[in-house]
């Protein structure tokens, strides 16, 4: 599992001095913990689509602080913060692409726009961009 992976990996940068492994690994271990908290789930781990929900969020945020840091004119905190997000790319999926996204939504038979969203959220949770389904969806109504 995904969880797994996460936890693996951030004692092996702990192991190898990683410093930038280490703490993007750190942050996103601990609001892994903190969403299984928040879900109830006690000793039982996240799903993988959880997982992955929370480390492209993470991305999303190290991209608003990118630009921060860029509007800033502090290169080397941009070179840092490219370093955790490859870090944490690493252990997304490939994502579905604008034909997969559109070949999967001709096979459904009601291409309401609820429905699509709910069959892409049920079935392809984190490995397609949401917004994007979205776009596609509202282009069959």
């Amino acid at each position: 599992m995904l969880f797994d992976d996460i936890a693996k990996a951030n004692i092996q940068a702990l192991k190898d001095h990683d410093k930038q492994a280490r703490s993007i690994l750190s942050v996103l271990y601990g609001k892994f913990k903190l969403e299984s908290i928040e879900q109830g789930l006690g000793a039982k781990e996240l799903s993988d689509g959880d997982c992955l929900r929370i480390i492209q969020k993470t991305i999303k945020e190290l991209d608003e602080e990118k630009a921060g840091y860029e509007k800033a004119n502090r290169p080397e905190k941009v070179e840092e913060i490219e370093a955790q997000k490859n870090v944490l790319s690493k252990f997304l999926p490939k994502m579905m692409t604008e034909v997969e996204i559109r070949a999967e939504i001709e096979k459904l038979e009601d291409k309401k726009i609820p429905n699509v969203m709910k069959h892409f959220k049920a079935n392809f949770n984190g490995l397609c961009d949401m917004g994007l389904v979205s776009k596609i969806a509202k282009e069959y109504n």
